[in-house]
């Protein structure tokens, strides 16, 4: 569990000033400050309320900051808050706002943040992740949600213009870690009111990052330019950051290796040529996502999945060491807990699947499927939907192939990834392949998807499980009761497991400043810079 520094500490570490981003000592900054990066996926939404994916999320980071900001190593360090205040019983925080300018010109007030986290749970904004708000604990969210309270009864207030209260339920010892978090940033009220649905596009957005929306050409790219107004800008050296979509993961490294791109992900099986030929450029880090294929076993779903035989015999079946050795080959680990393995304090429960040798996993796989009346002769017929990307294809074509001999055909179907998104989240799907990255450095933030009002795509409910999450919030000891979940979780298997991340990149070696030791791998490019080559 992350602990929660005292106040006086807390405010002492608050105070410290920014420091401006310095080239080491040789380096030579180059004449054009630039970075230019990959996009796997057209970004859905620049809304913070509605973004729902990493990559909006890398790129609300640049337009927006929230009270609290991360450091290299994923440390909570002072955004729009210089300092804050905590009540002795843990339930009421009050901070304190720097000096700062929205990229307009106009201050920036603690009623921004009341306005913007009310209409997150404001039933009407449908924001999918209203219930962050809850994870947060604050008060009277899940009323609000639910549509029992009106959304100015949400437990947060401005004292006055540079003074913002928060009022939790419970004392919630990660509330800190949660509020860099993109669904925490403030959003300009006028300018929202004014241009509704639209405040998001270029020369409408305004926000309070160190970067402005140049231009956002959907599926294609996207440009930012430095904030003027931000409050460090004197400390911000690049001028222009801009994300470039391609959908093919092959066709971006070969624009990386083309020059026109500054990183890139490494494709699967590629990491270990890649190296070997360029050791300064391939990079492999622990990255806090977990891989899975959920089951729907909402009523939409098919009846099949509703045994838990099958979802059981599914999971033990998969071999996880094939796809990371043989597939993936860049660092990952096997996933047989939903948590990643290296998130602050997480131990993965004893005696679960993990711990049995492959050959012990696929003869119980066989005799599950025999005791549910599946195998070769009555196979289980299902099909698993993913999004495009080749390494996305290339796992599902080998989990195909480890189903295949029990009896399980698999009917590949691939979309892109609105569409795939969209068809979760109304459970229009069988099976699916997901991903669930880290919201902050704690096992809840997995954990909690799967509760019964969770995000929770495949619709699995479990009143135990929901239980131990709930004591879990306010437990001095977290870990025995997340160890308990994840154990339901391995003997319910609700999705199939499949593998940890690595962030397994190309990166430019004239880009400094990129954080390689924050497992959820936040990275502002307000801290980064170009050398001369």
């Amino acid at each position: 569990m992350i602990k929660l520094f005292a106040s006086t500490a807390l405010v002492a570490l608050l105070a410290i000033p920014a420091h401006a981003v310095q080239p080491a000592e040789g380096e030579t900054l180059a004449d054009t400050q630039t970075y230019t990066y990959w996009l796997l996926d057209a970004i859905k939404s620049l809304d913070p309320a509605k973004n729902t994916d990493v990559e909006g999320s890398d790129a609300l980071r640049q337009l927006f900051e929230g009270l609290m900001i991360e450091d290299a190593q994923g440390n909570m360090i002072p955004g729009m808050a210089e300092s804050h205040d905590v009540s002795d019983d843990g339930l009421t925080y009050t901070f304190h706002l720097r000096d700062a300018n929205w990229s307009n010109g106009r201050p920036v007030t603690a009623g921004d943040f009341v306005y913007a986290w009310q209409r997150v749970v404001t039933p009407e904004t449908a924001s999918e992740y209203a219930w962050y708000m809850e994870l947060m604990n604050i008060q009277n969210a899940s009323e609000i949600i639910a549509g029992e309270l009106a959304p100015d009864q949400l437990g947060v207030r401005a004292v006055d213009d540079k003074t913002l209260e928060v009022k939790l339920t419970q004392a919630t010892p990660y509330f800190l870690n949660t509020l860099s978090h993109t669904t925490a940033y403030p959003v300009p009220q006028a300018v929202v009111e004014e241009h509704g649905d639209g405040w998001v596009q270029p020369g409408n957005l305004v926000g309070n990052g160190a970067f402005t929306l140049a231009s956002h050409n959907l599926g294609v790219d996207i440009v930012f330019e430095k904030n003027p107004e931000y409050w460090d800008a004197d400390n911000v050296l690049m001028q222009t950051v801009r994300g470039v979509t391609v959908n093919d993961n092959n066709v971006a490294l070969t624009r990386y290796q083309a020059g026109e791109l500054d990183r890139v992900q490494i494709p699967a099986g590629q990491y270990p040529r890649l190296e070997e030929e360029s050791p300064e450029e391939a990079t492999s880090v622990p990255y806090g996502c977990s891989y899975a294929y959920v089951f729907n076993l909402s009523e939409k779903g098919p009846e099949v999945l509703k045994d838990q035989r099958v979802r059981e015999a599914m999971a033990l079946s998969l071999n996880r060491d094939v796809i990371v050795d043989q597939i993936l080959q860049g660092g990952q680990e096997p996933a047989y807990t939903w948590v990643h393995w290296a998130i602050n304090g997480f131990a993965a429960p004893e005696g679960n699947m993990g711990e049995m040798t492959a050959e012990e996993r696929m003869s119980r796989a066989k005799e599950l499927l025999a005791e549910a009346g599946y195998g070769p002769d009555n196979p289980v017929q299902l099909e698993l939907q993913y999004n495009t990307d080749d390494s996305h294809r290339l796992l599902a074509i080998a989990a195909q192939q480890f189903w295949r001999p029990l009896g399980i055909e698999i009917e590949l179907n691939n979309v892109e990834w609105k569409v795939h998104t969209d068809r979760m989240q109304n459970q229009d799907f069988e099976v699916a392949r997901y991903a669930w990255c880290a919201d902050y450095n704690e096992a809840s933030t997995f954990l909690d998807w799967f509760r019964t009002d969770g995000y929770n795509s495949g619709k699995w409910s479990n009143e135990e499980y929901d239980r131990l999450l709930a004591e879990a919030a306010t437990a001095e000891d977290t870990a025995p009761l997340y160890q308990q979940a994840e154990a339901i979780l391995d003997e319910e298997n609700p999705a199939v497991f499949v593998y940890h991340y690595a962030k397994v990149d190309m990166i430019n070696t004239a880009i400094k400043g990129l954080p390689r030791e924050n497992l959820l791998n936040t990275w502002y490019a307000k801290d980064l810079y170009r050398v001369a080559e």
